[in-house]
């Protein structure tokens, strides 16, 4: 079976039982559907861009503190709920899906909704009523007690968002999920710096500013629900479906949390690491003899560095949504080589797009930190210097936990996380009470933790699954590439800066100058070391238009 029958072959089986399905063609292999999502993930970003970067500027370093700490306590919630089960979920209809289960599908989602409600109440009441426990003794932070109850409402509805865009994507539809998360930021973004600037303009304390900003994500939330409800209703009908299917509910819903727990324990892990991470920073910060107002600047400046950390990974997640549901739908029908195919073509992609990134984001720190955030902390660009090369293990980290997780070893991506955790709390305890180290500290026990994770899920690949990823193939080209491309954006910054520097605008605009001749550098080589195919292009919307005009092979 060649490259292209191996990601379509799920879909080959004819739709049974009651249920209208969508229609063939809104069905895409996995490297299509990544290219959709990632077409979101763009425009999500650049909103991400208009609505954190102002809203920094707007709180300043200590109240952009209070709403990173409650974001970070949000995304253990957020994570405990949405990480594994719709994972599990789209694993589940992938197979059903593959095997011409219709009737299945439908009662596997009606189980889902139920499980993910239920568990979306749960968090959000604990959120809710027990927020000045986690704001005053978890986070050290009694500021942010507001924000996390404004926070609260938007873990339910993302809760039953994530079971419409897991159903989805078990179908190979990736639109409707591409779709849904442009429209869920841009109302966070509308609604988030409407009511924060408002309350700000009123003369309201920080805590409170930071509060108004967060009710953005529960707007952006009921938005988001109610596109996906009237998606699923149009294009997923149902007639009385799971009639013809005998399986119980109840034991669906078991086999959703069997396979979803250990993958939401695991992803939770990060969660609660960096929701740590203001008591750690704080500690060891006066441990080290720094005031605590010096420390909520470092630790301000180190949440902005980290908008730009995770950059990278937000363009792995389109891949690591797309390869779970291909590789599955391979394993269900027996096909063990196609399902491996696809496991190594995704590698190869995740490290041609987090490389470069990470490298970017390393080489020019100094002028992307005083662009983006001007009269912020000089320790900034330092942090996205280490912060750029720890991105790119996070991005390996995250395939190779999707591919653990889709081959049916997802317990195996949670002993990896534990222990580069562990590795990352211990990295940090101890040097960033080091005078001289302080908060650069925290940046390099996340390059040390998320090395020794990478070094771990690849073991487990190995061993588990009995492949042999070929990493050569993988992280070679690429990292010469990246590592070309990186040299030419210092230099073109480097004399650039000399003519046009001086100013802000000019600094900006050597930057965009580096950026465009670094990304037309990287995509030379990396057609000329056939680190992207032809064949590769063809499996991406409009890719063949593109090979042709790009020459490539």
């Amino acid at each position: 079976m060649g490259k292209h029958e191996a990601v379509r072959g799920r879909h080959e089986s004819p739709p049974s039982g009651p249920v209208r399905n969508a229609p063939e063609g809104k069905k895409q292999n996995f490297m299509h559907g990544a290219a959709i999502l990632t077409v979101g993930v763009v425009i999500m970003k650049l909103l991400g861009a208009i609505y954190k970067v102002p809203l920094a500027n707007i709180l300043g370093d200590y109240g952009y503190g209070i709403f990173l700490a409650t974001y970070n306590v949000y995304n253990i919630f957020f994570t405990l709920s949405t990480a594994g089960l719709p994972v599990a979920l789209s694993r589940m209809i992938a197979e059903a899906d593959a095997r011409g289960e219709e009737s299945l599908k439908e009662k596997t989602f009606c189980s889902a909704i139920m499980t993910f409600a239920g568990i979306g109440i749960a968090f959000s009441l604990i959120m809710f009523f027990g927020n000045q426990w986690l704001a005053t003794s978890y986070l050290v932070k009694p500021d942010a007690a507001l924000s996390v109850r404004a926070m609260s409402p938007a873990i339910l509805l993302v809760c039953l968002v994530s079971a419409y865009r897991g159903y989805c994507q078990g179908n190979g539809n990736m639109i409707p999920t591409t779709v849904d998360e442009v429209l869920e930021v841009l109302f966070k973004v509308i609604s988030g710096l409407a009511i924060s600037a408002a309350l700000v303009a009123a003369g309201r304390g920080l805590p409170e500013a930071s509060a108004g900003a967060i009710l953005g994500v529960s707007v952006g939330s009921v938005v988001s629900l109610g596109y996906m409800i009237v998606y699923k209703h149009r294009n997923y009908s149902r007639t009385d479906a799971g009639i013809e299917n005998s399986e119980s509910g109840l034991k669906i819903a078991g086999s959703i949390l069997k396979i979803g727990i250990p993958i939401s324990l695991g992803a939770s892990i990060m969660a609660i690491l960096s929701s740590l991470d203001p008591g750690i920073c704080h500690s060891r910060l006066a441990a080290a003899g720094f005031s605590e107002h010096d420390a909520g600047v470092l630790f301000g400046v180190y949440g902005k560095v980290q908008t730009l950390f995770n950059l990278p990974a937000a363009f792995m997640t389109p891949l690591t949504i797309a390869i779970v549901p291909a590789v599955a739908g391979a394993i269900a029908l027996g096909n063990r080589r196609d399902a491996e195919k696809n496991s190594e073509d995704a590698m190869r992609m995740a490290s041609v797009i987090s490389m470069p990134m990470g490298v970017g984001l390393s080489a020019l720190a100094f002028p992307i930190v005083n662009v983006l955030y001007p009269n912020s902390h000089a320790a900034g660009p330092g942090l996205l210097r280490i912060m750029g090369l720890a991105s790119f293990f996070v991005c390996t980290v995250l395939m190779e936990n999707a591919i653990l997780q889709a081959s049916g070893k997802e317990r195996l991506p949670m002993i990896a996380l534990i222990s580069g955790s562990l590795v990352k709390i211990l990295v940090n305890w101890i040097i960033i009470a080091i005078p001289n180290v302080n908060i650069y500290g925290a940046p390099v026990g996340t390059l040390i933790g998320y090395s020794c994770m990478a070094v771990l899920d690849y073991v487990f690949i190995r061993r588990a699954l009995h492949q042999n990823p070929n990493l050569l193939k993988a992280f070679g080209k690429p990292l010469i590439c990246s590592a070309l491309m990186g040299a030419v954006a210092v230099a073109v910054y480097t004399v650039t800066d000399l003519v046009l520097g001086g100013s802000k605008l000019g600094m900006a605009l050597c930057m965009f100058l580096a950026i465009a001749v670094a990304v037309a550098v990287y995509t030379f080589a990396i057609i000329r070391t056939r680190c992207i195919t032809n064949e590769d292009l063809k499996l991406i919307p409009g890719g063949e238009k593109v090979g042709r005009l790009l020459h490539v092979q």
